[in-house]
Parts: structure tokens; C-alpha cells; sequence
């Protein structure tokens, strides 16, 4: 073949290929603006909904590479490529990630569970996996806690999600539940009137729900009142440490006794 046919052949298949490159062009500019819209508008919607900003980013990130491995593969076949090894490939691939990061892929769930639905949030206090701690951070695979001794705890966003929780900041108020024991021989009324006096004039002891003084046991060395005062979640380890020195000075101001188990021995000699 001269440079003529070379010429010919090139020209041929410039004609030949000219409309596929034409709308493969214009399918990826397209598909680009196509796939910047609809993270944007993904974005936006997380964001009215108040969902966590690295959450935001990292689906964001996620679907914008789906969606242009998805553009890409469209584009190669309009350019007349084979697309069913690329396809295979990539299942092959993802496959084999899926099965080495299953675990991660688990707390990465957990942690896109907890950051749309909002079981708890920065700040609150729960206790979780056998940890109660204040948390700090609420990160896609982890949620670190801070405990009341400043530990850092990391736990994994898979457990987390699917295990019992109990988070102590939901609620506004929380009910302080005391035992306080007296002695068989002392006033038994003498000693309630003076718990609910007690309790009543305390810092931080909402009124409203009132608190509540009962006889809950005739106990082997006592008789045990149950003191259920009602505070506010932010003033609940300050009631309860306050009203148990509270009612231990005031009964012991007044003479009644708080008894301890004892027990007579018996020595017998032969």
C-alpha cells in the first residue's frame, strides 16, 4: 500500500469513527454536569437534614465515582468496545474488597445507620458494649467515648448500631433512685418526714414530678426506704452524691441509726 491508500484508509475511518467520537464527547461532558447536579442536590438534601459533614462528603465522594465508572463504561461502548471484561473485572474486584473489608464494611452501616437516624449525637452520655462515656466523636467506621475517668473508648459503629444502647441525655429530667436504711428500733415516721424534708430543700430536686419517699423492705438488719427524687440530666451525679450526704448528717443529727448487717458468733467449747 502507497502513502495514497494509507491516506484513503485514514480518512475512511475518520468518517467511520467521527459520530462515536462525536457522542462519546458529548455523553461525557454531558454525564460530567449530569453527575456534578445530582451530588449536589444529594449533598444539599443531607445537609437539610442535618446528617454529619464527614458522612456527607464520604457518600458524596462514593457516588460520584460510581457514577462516573458508570459514564465511563457507557462511553466505551458507544465507542464500539467490548464492555463485558471491564464489567467483569470490576465484580471480580469488588467482590474480593468486600470480602477482605467485611468487617469494616459492617461498622461503615453502623455508622451510616447511627448518622441518619441519630440514636444519640456529640455530647450525650450512653452506655454501650459494657462503656458508659460521653461521646466525643461519631466518626463512618467508630464512635469514640469519653469515659468519666477520661479513658478514651473506640467502639465499632457495627456493634454499636445493632446492640442495646441506653443514652441518659434524651431526656430533659431523670428520676435519682436512693436506698436509705434505718434501724428497726428507730422512729419510723420521724425518719421519713425527715428524708422528704431533706430531699425537698435540696439544690437541684425538681418538685414537679414530686419526689416520692416509701418503705420498699423489711430488710434482715433494716428497714430500707426508697428515695426517688426527681433533677434535671445535667444535675443527676450532683443529687445523688448531695442527698446521700444530706440524709446521713440529718439522721445522725436526729439519732436515728443507719444499721449494717451484722451477725452473733457463737463459740462452743468442749
Amino acid at each position: 500500500m502507497n502513502i495514497s491508500s494509507y491516506f484513503d484508509y485514514a480518512v475512511g475511518m475518520l468518517f467511520a469513527y467521527l459520530p462515536k467520537l462525536v457522542l462519546a464527547a458529548v455523553t461525557l461532558w454531558v454525564g460530567f454536569w449530569v453527575i456534578k447536579k445530582i451530588v449536589n442536590i444529594f449533598s444539599q438534601t443531607l445537609a437539610k437534614r442535618e446528617i454529619e459533614i464527614s458522612l456527607t462528603q464520604f457518600l458524596g465522594s462514593m457516588i460520584t465515582i460510581i457514577l462516573k465508572i458508570l459514564l465511563i463504561l457507557s462511553v466505551v461502548s458507544i465507542l464500539g468496545v467490548e464492555t463485558t471484561s471491564f464489567v467483569a473485572i470490576l465484580a471480580a474486584a469488588g467482590f474480593a474488597i468486600g470480602m477482605a473489608l467485611q468487617g469494616s464494611l459492617g461498622n461503615f452501616a453502623g455508622g451510616v445507620v447511627i448518622l441518619i437516624f441519630k440514636p444519640f449525637k456529640v455530647g450525650d452520655l450512653i452506655e454501650a458494649q459494657g462503656f458508659v462515656g460521653v461521646v466525643n466523636s461519631i466518626q463512618v467506621f467508630n464512635t469514640i467515648l469519653k469515659t468519666p475517668d477520661n479513658k478514651t473508648v473506640i467502639i465499632p459503629n457495627g456493634g454499636l448500631s445493632s446492640g442495646a444502647m441506653t443514652n441518659y441525655s434524651t431526656e430533659p429530667i431523670r428520676r435519682v433512685d436512693l436506698t436509705i436504711g434505718i434501724g428497726y428500733g428507730d422512729d419510723l415516721k420521724r425518719a421519713k418526714d425527715l428524708i422528704v424534708e431533706i430531699i425537698s430543700a435540696a439544690p437541684g430536686v425538681l418538685q414537679d414530678p414530686a419526689p416520692a419517699v416509701m418503705v420498699a423492705e423489711l430488710a434482715d438488719s433494716s428497714v430500707n426506704f426508697t428515695v426517688r427524687p426527681w433533677a434535671a440530666s445535667e444535675d443527676y451525679w450532683n443529687v445523688y452524691f448531695d442527698l446521700h450526704e444530706r440524709i446521713k448528717l440529718a439522721l445522725d443529727a436526729n439519732n436515728i441509726s443507719i444499721p449494717f448487717p451484722q451477725a452473733d458468733v457463737h463459740l462452743i467449747q468442749k
